[in-house]
């Protein structure tokens, strides 16, 4: 029996940006060595950043992550006996791109694997990118026989936990790139434990940080023993550097590699503790938070602008935007009409001060009034030229003065179409697209506890969330006018979004054939609608976008069953 201080590097790349995410690999290296470690451990594909999607298929990219892999292992020379595993982009023999991790010693590039398992499934594409490699990976250090495994290679019943199962390493080191959804690190800590005792070996999972697009990595890396016992657990949405040291068998498989078969002598071990879990609504906030700053920063923004209405959904997307980038980079917009009432404008201007976030008054009837004395607009085309005039004050003040425009719309919304085309819904991002309306309500108390608790002030007026919530584009307008009470609505949605229940599986729930039948022509409908929406951080297991691919013409309707 040995030991072995590995380090686990729970860290935040950016697609693309090859020599940033060297410095900041080269960076946790001296961390790792610092404290003494001997294998350090980085997520998945971490040079490059994760997931590169098609840019896996340009021969340039994968030339240029080669490169800077080969100058990386040059750089790393200096940390002597640190055994380093880093991903990046490799290719086949037949120049097909391939995602790998290296393991680096003492400035040699000593060992390569290939992703096994290439998923093909929400917002997963990499059976378009990849080649899948078939050959599993045994690395002897320090005596102990280390393999080793890429995100989706554990999550598959067969192939690689087999194969390496049958191996019978000492260890085994997993990189990741596992993106957030709500609940879903019960499931890897569990998958975790399963498949260390499946292997019979400690094992090390190591995720990254950050946001790339709509997708939201949040860390929660995990190290367990051999019985499934949890060892360590890294903080979610946190970057950093976790050391463990592991009691580990020596000499227990035939390796591919020897990297030293020098066994580490006993040593005074540290101290493992798991971080505390965040509680639903928290994390989702985290995430929120975390996806709308490196969405801003990784795009080279420096501002964020919004329409502030008074409503909750303007309320919670102004609150997270200045917890992301701070209020001082906010801008809110409030754009009355002639429907827009006095308290709304009001609860505007009390979340800017609140918030502390810059706030403007900019009347829009003028402008509205000569659209329709030019077009002679009524009713509803009426009522969406407000909306419409609303987008275009605010997509004009982004070009004049360098700010992201955010939509502040909510899945509900977005599910039934309850949105105007140019105009509530135009932005380059919309921070809760991918949360219902209860669920707005839902972290906007959790924000104000929050608040409360640590002695600040609410961020979010009550009057915001308390009130009926109005598009107030027609005198008296309620949003219960057009759809059933989001309560209901959001559950009606879950069945049939998140869980592809359709009509029968609404049926089977208790829901009248009235309500589902309405609520399903509404969804189907607006695809169209989706498709034009901007990008927003990803929370649940079905988001709209890549996770759900649905024709726009279609003549397939539930009640065709």
């Amino acid at each position: 029996m040995g030991q072995l201080r590995v380090a686990l590097a729970q860290i935040n790349p950016t697609v693309g940006a090859l020599p940033m995410n060297a410095a900041l690999i080269l960076e946790y290296a001296g961390k790792a060595a610092s404290a003494g470690a001997h294998i350090l451990v980085f997520p998945e594909m971490v040079l490059t950043g994760y997931p590169v999607e098609d840019l896996a298929l340009r021969q340039t990219f994968r030339d240029a992550s080669k490169a800077a892999l080969e100058k990386l292992a040059e750089d790393l020379r200096d940390y002597g006996d640190l055994v380093i595993v880093v991903g990046y982009l490799d290719e086949s023999a037949q120049r097909r791109p391939q995602n790998a991790v290296a393991i680096i010693y003492q400035g040699q590039i000593m060992a390569k694997y290939i992703k096994h398992h290439l998923p093909n499934y929400g917002v997963f594409d990499e059976f378009r990118n990849f080649t899948p490699g078939d050959q599993s990976l045994v690395v002897r250090i320090h005596g102990v026989d280390v393999g080793v495994a890429i995100c989706e290679d554990i999550w598959r019943e067969q192939g690689p936990v087999s194969e390496l199962a049958a191996r019978t390493p000492g260890l085994v080191l997993v990189p990741n790139g596992s993106p957030f959804e709500r609940n879903k690190d019960d499931v890897r800590a569990a998958l975790v434990k399963r498949r260390a005792r499946e292997i019979a070996a400690p094992l090390v999972y190591v995720n990254m940080t950050g946001g790339q697009d709509d997708l939201v990595f949040d860390g929660d890396s995990i190290v367990v023993a051999a019985t499934g016992d949890l060892i360590a657990r890294a903080p979610q949405f946190t970057d950093g550097l976790m050391v463990v040291d592991l009691d580990v068998k020596c000499a227990t498989s035939t390796p591919d590699v020897v990297i030293s078969e020098e066994v580490i002598p006993g040593y005074l071990k540290l101290n493992h503790g798991a971080a505390a879990r965040l509680e639903t609504e928290e994390e989702i906030w985290q995430a929120l938070v975390v996806g709308l700053r490196d969405y801003v920063k990784k795009n080279g923004f420096k501002s964020v602008l919004l329409g502030l209405s008074g409503g909750i959904d303007s309320a919670v997307t102004a609150a997270i935007a200045a917890d992301a980038i701070g209020a001082q980079n906010v801008y809110g917009i409030a754009m009355p009409s002639q429907y827009s009432s006095e308290h709304s404008l009001g609860d505007a201007a009390d979340s800017a001060k609140r918030i502390g976030l810059n706030y403007r008054v900019i009347p829009i009837q003028s402008m509205v009034d000569g659209f329709l004395s030019n077009l002679g607009l009524t009713g509803l085309a009426e009522e969406n030229v407000q909306a419409r005039v609303r987008g275009t004050t605010l997509m004009g003040l982004s070009n004049q003065e360098g700010h992201l425009v955010l939509a502040t719309g909510n899945k509900s919304e977005l599910a039934v179409g309850y949105s105007t085309l140019y105009g509530d819904a135009v932005g380059g991002y919309a921070p809760i697209k991918d949360l219902f309306k209860s669920e707005v309500w839902a972290v906007a108390r959790w924000r104000n506890k929050l608040a409360q608790a640590t002695g600040q002030v609410a961020l979010i007026p009550e009057s915001s969330i308390n009130k009926e919530p109005s598009a107030e584009l027609r005198p008296d307008q309620k949003d219960s006018d057009s759809l059933p009470d989001y309560g209901v609505l959001d559950q009606i949605l879950t069945i049939y979004i998140e869980n592809d229940g359709g009509l029968q599986g609404l049926l089977a729930a208790g829901f009248s054939e009235e309500i589902a039948t309405r609520v399903i022509e509404l969804v189907d409908k607006a695809e169209y609608k989706r498709r034009q929406y901007p990008p927003g951080t990803k929370i649940s297991r079905r988001a709209f976008g890549k996770d759900r691919r649905l024709p726009i013409t279609s003549r397939w309707r539930e009640s065709n069953i």
